[in-house]
């Protein structure tokens, strides 16, 4: 009866390690193409400015946050708006590095986004290029939406 409670109780751990395992594994994947987003960001740091640019010859908001993903291996959608549709929202004070942050710029809703990357800060093509702001920074700070975990 002893050796059928051991081994049935050992049988229980090596199952739920790894079913936990695998979330585990999951959630560090999640985590690295978010991180390798932040970083693939700050690699672009002066590249300009180019409304509807995509490319590293030129990035706009949506676009810059958009290859910075589709590096790290994930396709979003081309909008700064319909980026914002996707993802799971995240408090300010939650913020990970890779999360992507949102802005009510130029029109009522999410007109800008950016990639953050820790320390209270976030990289973005600006209308002078890609560069990186804090989220306190007089200009931002009042025109914080929100931010997602994709």
């Amino acid at each position: 009866m002893r050796k059928m409670i051991i081994m049935t109780t050992l049988a229980f751990g090596i199952l739920f390690s790894g079913i936990f395992g695998s979330i585990d594994a999951s959630a560090a994947s999640n985590t690295n193409y978010r991180v390798k987003a932040a970083s693939t960001g700050q690699k672009f740091i002066g590249v300009p400015y180019k409304w509807g640019g995509t490319s590293p010859s030129g990035f706009d908001c949506s676009g810059f946050v958009g290859y910075a993903y589709k590096i790290s291996g994930k396709v979003l959608p081309r909008t700064a708006s319909e980026m914002y549709k996707r993802g799971t929202f995240v408090g300010r004070y939650q913020l990970q590095v890779g999360d992507t942050v949102f802005f009510s710029t130029v029109s009522k809703g999410a007109s800008h986004v950016g990639i953050y990357i820790g320390n209270n800060q976030f990289v973005h093509a600006a209308s002078n290029g890609v560069r990186i702001d804090s989220l306190n920074n007089s200009y931002w700070k009042p025109r914080y939406l929100g931010a997602k975990r994709i």
